[in-house]
């Protein structure tokens, strides 16, 4: 009975996430309590409790996370405000010309670096607010050009350091561990994003239907270039460069800051992503204004950050309510009978489920996905690092044909497209590519 009662409440909490009856976050919260509460667990008390485990030890479990997505989303502003992103966008604009697969291919490469810093929404607007004008403007269409931008995203997250940190609290490895999944899966997404675009491209066509509007500050940065004796000369180029929305050189550098750090010196993620908030700061903004500037996009940072914060606070929650004693014994059985035993066989399932990480599934690592997550680990039903595989495949689907995603969101309508014409649109290669990195899975933790 305990575990048909656990069964019919996320039953219901994926019943009111769907239905939108309620936020994401406050749906989890009541799930995880109602989990404890189902499985035996006092109201309070200091050891397996739903006051002192559920609520005061999970809310505080994703810390880590928590602290990453911050100084992501500051990095990510900072891009932003310095024009280090517009900047990557219009050079490869200008360097592919009026052709469309290399513009394409390009801004897809933009959106790579974009999701390696920061995900969602944020990484989709670095990417996108040039990026999708420039190639609908140069014949891509308006689909194709939001689905370039997703999937570039897609095929920066494994790289990114704030995924690393989620996976590795989430399912309780070490970073390396999810680390080493990652790498291996990068190569599977980047030829799955590349394919999207030239199939694509390719199938529908080019067609041309507006231009990009070069905005009047664009062509006019160079009026006061030398006007004004103060400052020094380095401080009047980065004004100018300022007025004209371009940032140097050096400073296009900053996304790989983290990577290199994380990847080439071993450098754990926090100061990884400190490092290149650091860099950006010192080689895109002048002396005189380092510190306002720094100030300002910390505090633009707590407005990005401040929405999935709130869900992982919830996440950390649910995971502390299904690893309760009570939980696992209940659910252990169960999911035993129902998962694959086989190589072959955990491909073919976990394969056909994948629709299931949509719309805010049971399979969505960022939802109801992390308890399963938590009880396949927990339960002993796979090794750790299988359920890293699992759940950075089906995130592949979800990063980019989730149409209640925000970046799928976002993208589509900046674009001028319904988000669920670019799920139908990408969700045959995004299903292709979770199918891969389920081989992966399988060959690299269950043979």
């Amino acid at each position: 009975m305990t575990a048909l009662g656990i069964l019919l409440a996320m039953a219901v909490g994926v019943g009111l996430m769907l239905t939108r009856r309620l936020p994401t976050a406050f749906a989890l919260v009541l799930l995880a309590v109602a989990i404890a509460l189902i499985a035996g667990a006092p109201l309070t008390g200091e050891e397996e409790s739903v006051v002192g485990t559920v609520v005061q030890e999970g809310a505080p479990r994703l810390a880590a996370t928590m602290v990453a997505i911050l100084l992501g989303s500051w990095l990510g502003t900072l891009l932003s405000e310095t024009g280090i992103a517009s900047t990557l966008v219009r050079k490869i604009v200008e360097f592919g010309g009026e052709r469309p697969s290399l513009v394409a291919v390009g801004i897809f490469l933009v959106a790579i670096l974009c999701g390696s810093i920061t995900g969602s929404a944020p990484a989709a607007m670095l990417a996108g607010v040039v990026g999708i004008p420039a190639m609908i403007a140069v014949g891509v269409t308006p689909t194709v050009a939001a689905g370039t931008v997703l999937v570039g995203i897609a095929a920066g997250l494994p790289l990114e350091l704030i995924n690393w940190q989620f996976l590795s609290d989430a399912i309780g490895v070490p970073v390396s561990t999810v680390q080493h999944f990652q790498l291996r899966m990068f190569p599977i997404a980047l030829l799955g994003g590349l394919a999207y675009i030239l199939v694509e491209m390719r199938r529908k066509g080019v067609r041309h239907t507006w231009a990009v509007r070069v905005g009047a500050g664009a062509g006019a940065g160079g009026s006061g270039a030398s006007g004004g004796g103060s400052g020094t000369r380095r401080e009047r180029a980065a004004r100018r460069r300022q007025r004209r929305g371009d940032a140097p050189w050096y400073a296009l550098l900053t996304p790989l800051v983290p990577i290199v750090l994380a990847l080439g010196l071993e450098i754990p993620i926090v100061p990884s992503l400190l490092a290149g908030v650091v860099f950006a700061l010192v080689t895109a903004v002048s002396w005189r204004e380092m510190t306002t500037t720094a100030l300002r996009t910390l505090y633009r940072a707590f407005d990005v950050a401040a929405p999935p914060i709130v869900l992982f606070i919830a996440i950390g929650m649910l995971l502390a309510a299904v690893n309760l004693p009570g939980a696992v014994q209940a659910l252990s059985p169960i999911v035993v009978a129902i998962s694959p035993g086989h190589v072959a066989l955990f491909v073919l399932v976990f394969a056909l489920m994948v629709p299931l990480a949509l719309y805010r599934g049971p399979m969505n690592i960022f939802g109801l996905g992390a308890g399963v997550a938590g009880v396949l680990v927990a339960g002993g039903i796979y090794p750790a690092p299988a359920v890293v595989g699992l759940m950075a495949s089906y995130g592949q689907v979800l990063g980019v044909s989730d149409p209640t995603s925000t970046q799928t969101v976002w993208s589509s309508q900046y674009a001028g497209v319904r988000p669920e014409r670019s799920m139908l649109s990408t969700l045959p290669y995004t299903w292709v590519i979770a199918v891969a990195g389920l081989c992966l899975t399988a060959y690299l933790y269950l043979l």
